[in-house]
């Protein structure tokens, strides 16, 4: 493939990236808008794809869709994709602020479909990121390889394809074909004929295992399906409104601001709010699944809890577990045929900013304020790292809650620094008209 050269490469057409094409296109000069690209490895734009189950909601409002919190009158809005549609009718009747996943895929597309400068490319991987020095000393420009062949140059660089899938290291050896992480459940559990009996084994506590549970307990009549977890049970997320006011976007600063031991609090307390619980409708479904099973002598759900996978083998065709019994600090062994990992993320930076920051010869990938990584002196290409920097931004920043305001923040920094004399103040308006909006009280029903 020919070599392109733009000013601006994005790289994951997710929610991250579509809300700062929609800012881009709203806010920045025509110029910027027009020299955009998102490169995506998909063939199409959806969201949460191997969860992507048709009875999942999501537990974000409505309201915190690309744009609203930014810009209420924007017509990328999550309400004008509904009136565009003719489902506006039917979505106020049911009386949610939280809609169906499906929805919201079907509303990113519909976003992605609607830009008229930005431009998506499907298909493309990004397989590597170089900075690329000129004879000044300096690094004006990045060099992006992608997996089929292509070259990509770009002055600035806007990494948004989320963090990378946690597997444990002690089911890491096992085949490929009989561990299954959350990001890829839709797809591979389709592999699996739903007449026959299986042993499915799910790791974790939180939202997506007790999802995958229960589909797969849905969808596989004859199959026996056990939940391993090392908390003393499943939880409801912390979703208090006082909690919930955390996930504001005017709560960044503050957390930005705080220190060290303060930030590690403030994660350390809000794990329940995201990563530690479910939402109550699903925790119900199941205590109710469990209670019928019992009363009608049923034997297809079983939940193991205060236990840790310490090991794991194949043996005569069979996956053998060993689990740790926390309670007892004893051992015993679970047979099954496949193991579905809800686990969640590394929590450390993504392997593509890593590698990023080692050939610029910083420690580690790290960014400021405005989510622009902290790169040496000559580099004025810019990079910025969208929905990994909770350590640094909150808890918020992996999800849907703060999109439409940082989008506006990353790109008045990207204007600040091609003509900051100008760009500066009319990103600082546009920052206090976000702020405003954000502050009015018939947004504040929301929920992360």
């Amino acid at each position: 493939m020919e070599r392109q050269e733009v000013e601006l490469l994005a790289i994951g057409a997710g929610p991250a990236n579509l809300a700062l094409a929609v800012a881009l296109e709203e806010l920045a000069a025509p110029g910027l808008a027009d020299s955009a690209l998102i490169i995506e490895r998909h063939d199409d734009i959806v969201w949460q794809r191997g969860m992507l189950l048709p009875w999942t909601q999501s537990q974000v409002s409505f309201l915190k869709d690309l744009v609203t919190l930014r810009n209420p009158r924007s017509e990328f809005s999550f309400v004008n994709y509904l009136h565009s549609i003719g489902r506006l009718d039917e979505f106020v009747n049911l009386g949610s602020f939280t809609p169906y996943r499906m929805e919201i895929s079907g509303y990113l597309r519909w976003v992605g479909e609607s830009l008229r400068r930005v431009r998506i490319e499907f298909g493309r991987r990004c397989v590597s990121v170089e900075p690329v020095p000129e004879q000044d000393g300096g690094v004006h420009r990045w060099l992006v390889r992608t997996a089929d062949g292509g070259e990509i140059l770009c002055r600035d660089l806007v990494i948004g394809a989320g963090r990378d899938p946690h597997v444990p290291d002690e089911v890491a050896a096992l085949p490929r074909e009989r561990v299954v992480h959350s990001t890829e459940y839709s797809a591979r559990i389709a592999d699996l004929d739903p007449a026959a009996e299986h042993r499915i084994v799910v790791v974790g506590g939180a939202q997506s295992a007790a999802e995958m549970y229960w589909a797969s307990y849905q969808n596989l009549p004859n199959a026996q399906v056990t939940m391993v977890m090392r908390s003393i049970g499943l939880n409801a997320y912390e979703s208090s409104k006082f909690t919930n006011e955390l996930f504001y976007s005017s709560f960044v600063d503050e957390f930005h601001n705080a220190l060290p031991e303060a930030r590690e609090q403030l994660l350390r307390e809000m794990h329940r709010t995201n990563y530690a619980g479910l939402a109550p409708g699903m925790l119900d479904t199941l205590y109710r699944e469990m209670y019928q099973e019992r009363l009608t002598g049923g034997d297809r759900m079983h939940m193991i809890t205060m236990t840790e996978i310490v090991g794991a083998r194949m043996e005569d065709g069979e996956v053998v577990l060993t689990l740790l019994d926390r309670k007892q600090r004893r051992t015993r062994e679970l047979r099954c045929d496949m193991v579905l990992l809800g686990t969640g993320f590394d929590r450390a930076m993504p392997r593509l900013a890593r590698d990023l920051a080692a050939a610029a010869g910083v420690g580690g990938a790290t960014v400021d304020r405005n989510y622009r990584m902290n790169l040496p002196p000559e580099y004025t290409a810019g990079c910025y790292l969208q929905g990994v920097n909770e350590a640094t931004h909150g808890i918020a920043d992996s999800l849907l809650s703060v999109l439409a305001v940082r989008s506006q923040e990353i790109v008045a920094d990207l204007l600040a620094h091609r003509e900051p004399a100008v760009a500066a103040p009319a990103a600082t308006a546009s920052a206090a008209d976000a702020t405003a909006a954000a502050s009015e009280p018939a947004l504040l029903l929301n929920a992360k």
